[in-house]
């Protein structure tokens, strides 16, 4: 959520940032804004004016008291004046909300290094990097023509079919060695982010409150893209109400609430949580795109990074969490590249984002694998998650997430670049251990 200062202090610049985002119409109703403004200006004026001629008139009570001198009109001018302040108190409670509501459903504002644009198109590659020599020594050189995911995960139980059967389209089912590698990619990952890079491993609920939600800036704006469990219960069983509930879409959502509601020490800072889970989304707005295969799926494996910082650190921790993804792929031997996101294809709550893009053969296209944002006090203002500076005073602190990386997206990669010509899967040395040493996965 933004500061509401700078709203007030500057709103025309608080608008001139947001519309340097991709939006269809305004991210904020200027004209209720400056309405609900310019009512709580005139109410607390006004309220501290009532208080004031009350207190004047007070004084004036028990002096004519003392003196026998009838008070019975102060009186009522002082009932008057406290049912008037009473009133514009409760009228005053009710604007706050208001403008909260209207704060919740605007974006966070894009840092000023972010290049301005309207979509992917206008994005920016910062670097790329292939393996040299080893397996996929380059990002299109296989020698020969490239199968997709798809055709190479069959013989290997990655089954689209029996996961249609189970929940509908966009669900995977898989067995055998498909299942394996699956497991495997994510335990390598888990192992390298918290031996490596210092992350410590969580285990969170999949299942979470609307408050965790509108702490991360997933509710209330992105409501249809959650999946909501529902009150169930069969023969008059009793069941908890879960109306209120939602399956994660990232565990990003659950590893940033930890700190919700916290004043930390700023000894404590920073702080690195990953968890591997499952993620949930309905992919509203989606349909069409990328529906064969893993590419787009309601549910997905991810491993995610989360650092909550001390606010000066959050620029160099966003480079270092880029930095943490990279070197899973480096280690898998992927070949990627980097690509810092424009305005208008940036994240609700970020300020600043890099895209990690791998190769896929089959496509001949990078495609999406990690994406990496500082969302600064934006969400740390939700949460009201601080810490106590070195003055002593709460400090709001920033926050951080990426993925590192998505198991699925990153199945595909291993799949389809590191293949061979037969159809078997050249295992990358980093990733052998995790399969019992294997070199080259077979059906």
């Amino acid at each position: 959520m933004l500061d509401i200062t700078l709203l007030r202090k500057d709103l025309t610049a608080v608008v001139a940032g947001l519309e340097k985002r991709k939006s269809p119409q305004p991210y904020l109703d200027v004209e209720a804004f400056s309405a609900l403004e310019a009512e709580r200006k005139t109410l607390q004026t006004r309220t501290e004016e009532l208080q004031a001629q009350r207190n004047a008139l007070n004084k004036q009570i028990g002096p004519r008291k003392a003196k026998g001198e009838p008070v019975d009109a102060l009186m009522a001018e002082v009932n008057a004046l406290k049912a008037e302040q009473e009133t514009s108190a409760q009228r005053l409670e009710q604007i706050q909300p208001e403008l909260q509501a209207l704060l919740l459903a605007v974006p966070n504002l894009p840092h000023e290094s972010v290049p301005v644009g309207v979509d992917e198109k206008n994005n920016v590659e910062v670097r790329r990097w292939s393996p040299q020599g080893g397996l996929g020594a380059t990002a299109s050189a296989l020698g020969f023509t490239p199968k997709d995911h798809v055709d190479l995960g069959a013989p290997l139980g990655l089954d689209f079919e029996i996961g249609a059967k189970l929940a509908g389209a966009r669900f995977t089912f898989m067995k055998g060695a498909a299942a394996r590698l699956h497991r495997a990619l994510a335990q390598f990952m888990v192992d390298w982010q918290t031996q490596r890079h210092g992350y410590t491993e969580c285990y969170v609920p999949y299942i979470v409150n609307g408050e965790t939600l509108r702490g991360t800036g997933q509710l209330p704006k992105f409501e249809a893209d959650l999946f909501a469990a529902r009150k169930g219960g069969q023969d008059g069983e009793e069941m908890p109400d879960l109306s209120a509930l939602y399956l994660i879409p990232t565990s990003e959502v659950p590893l940033t609430n930890v700190v919700r509601g916290e004043v930390l020490n700023e000894s404590a800072l920073p702080i690195r949580l990953t968890a591997h889970t499952p993620c949930f989304r309905s992919e509203a707005g989606s349909a069409g795109r990328d529906t064969r295969g893993m590419i787009r799926q309601h549910q997905f494996d991810k491993v995610e990074m989360v650092q909550i910082v001390h606010p000066q650190k959050s620029p160099e921790a966003l480079e270092e969490m880029t930095r943490h993804a990279e070197a899973i792929l480096q280690a898998l031997e992927l070949p990627y590249r980097v690509v810092l996101l424009c305005t208008g294809d940036m994240g609700f709550g970020a300020v600043q984002t890099y895209d990690l893009e791998v190769w896929l053969p089959a496509q001949q296209a990078y495609r999406e694998i990690s994406s990496v944002s500082n969302c600064a006090a934006f969400q740390a203002r939700r949460l009201q998650a601080r810490f106590k500076n070195a003055q002593g005073k709460n400090e709001l602190v920033h926050t951080l997430n990426g993925s590192g990386l998505a198991v699925g997206r990153a199945l595909v990669a291993v799949l389809e670049n590191h293949q061979r010509e037969d159809g078997a899967i050249a295992i990358p040395p980093a990733l052998r251990p995790y399969l019992g040493g294997l070199e080259v996965l077979r059906a």
